[in-house]
């Protein structure tokens, strides 16, 4: 039987279409597609209509690819997140995709995002033995997942994703606020000490070995070192890679200190993470300063693969 998910991030718009059951599932297609429907409203909690007007475009070329693969629309998983979960006009964007798709969505708390994030990670073979830290960097959230290949220890999601932070500290004239001045990555670092106290608690009792990142901003991390070290992209069918250290600060160095106009032309780099990757990259060494973590594995599967996993 044919399952399809589709992830209505607050940056892109997922879809995932398999077929078979438990572990002999095998991908039909998967396609990505900017909606960024958490632009120009998710700091106020709305969806603006520019942005509902993106949304369904992209939701009815989704549309036209599930025809094609013969899924009818009531047999279509669609996941909201964090730009939708908080979204004053919600239902409001819930019945237009409805009336206009007829996709029915379901809107999930962060704790259950953070669970779908976990069965990703661990379907994709991530997880070990040991305590790692998962870090899914969302546009309007960012989910921290303190565990192994067996369990959970803790869980939370914060409302602090690429979009957010952008809106927060790089809005204003590009010329003022590209590249990111240095005492806007340190306006950045006090506000993630701020907000991530429960973080820290949580590290210091459950002690990771390192960072496991779930794809988007880790994806293209990964793609900017393989084309740097490799002069090709890598295999588009491998679910995990170990990302040097060092090639994580080569990118970080590059992507704080170039124009949007000069990310752009970075090998590896996609239009879609031009700019939240700047914040992404300070959210990543933020985390691996303060809590002296010098591993990094990288996860391409992420919610949607979870939530494949658990159907």
């Amino acid at each position: 039987m044919k399952q399809a998910i589709i992830d209505l991030g607050t940056n892109t718009f997922h879809l995932l279409i398999a077929e078979g059951a438990g572990s002999t599932q095998q991908i039909l297609f998967r396609e990505s597609l900017p909606a960024k429907i958490g632009q120009a409203g998710i700091n106020q909690g709305i969806i603006a209509e520019e942005a509902i007007g993106r949304a369904l475009g992209v939701l009815t070329y989704f549309r036209q690819v599930l025809h094609r693969f013969g899924i009818k629309p009531e047999h279509v998983v669609a996941i909201g997140t964090s730009a939708i979960r908080v979204a004053h006009n919600q239902q409001e964007f819930i019945d237009r995709v409805r009336q206009e798709t007829g996709l029915s969505i379901r809107v999930i708390s962060g704790d259950e995002e953070a669970a779908y994030i976990y069965q990703g990670i661990r379907a994709a073979g991530a997880l070990s033995e040991q305590t790692g830290l998962v870090i899914d960097i969302g546009g309007g959230s960012v989910e921290f997942i303190l565990g192994n290949q067996s369990r959970i220890f803790w869980k939370q999601s914060f409302e602090i994703g690429g979009q957010r932070l952008l809106d927060r500290f790089m809005t204003g004239t590009p010329a003022s606020t590209d590249p990111i001045s240095p005492g806007n990555i340190r306006r950045l670092n006090n506000y993630f000490q701020e907000q991530l106290l429960p973080l820290a608690n949580a590290i210091h009792q459950y002690q990771p070995n390192g960072v496991i990142g779930s794809s988007g901003s880790f994806d293209t991390l990964v793609d900017m070192w393989y084309m740097h070290d490799k002069g090709h992209l890598p295999d588009p069918n491998q679910p995990t890679f170990d990302l040097p250290i060092q090639e994580f600060y080569r990118s970080y160095e590059l992507l704080i200190t170039k124009t949007h106009a000069e990310r752009r032309q970075l090998p590896g780099m996609i239009e879609l993470r031009v700019d939240m990757i700047v914040v992404a990259v300070c959210l990543i060494d933020y985390i691996l300063k303060t809590y002296g973590l010098t591993q990094i594995k990288t996860s391409t599967y992420s919610l949607k693969e979870g939530v494949l996993a658990s159907l």
